[in-house]
């Protein structure tokens, strides 16, 4: 079963892939599926999701790791790791 999602992407990520959001339909059960996903469809993505030790995530604004469900979400949001300054 296909869902909506809105999926946001800061810093870098968005500078990388063009957008700093989109609605998109997926069948993806977890994040990493939906990174699975979203790295399959161009190349822009494929880089932005090579190293995903320098990528958090947060699913309906609360940090998850990769293995996270989506089901009931409605958003998810990709960033590099937060530093002081």
């Amino acid at each position: 079963m296909s869902v909506s999602l809105n999926v946001m992407y800061f810093a870098w990520l968005r500078e990388r892939i063009g957008v700093s959001s989109e609605a998109v339909e997926t069948t993806a059960a977890t994040v990493s599926e939906l990174i699975d996903e979203l790295a399959a469809r161009e190349e822009r993505y494929a880089v932005a999701f090579q190293d995903l030790s320098v990528i958090k995530v947060a699913v309906d604004q609360v940090m998850v790791d990769f293995s996270t469900p989506l089901k009931g979400a409605n958003e998810v949001a990709f960033f590099p790791p937060m530093t002081g300054g």
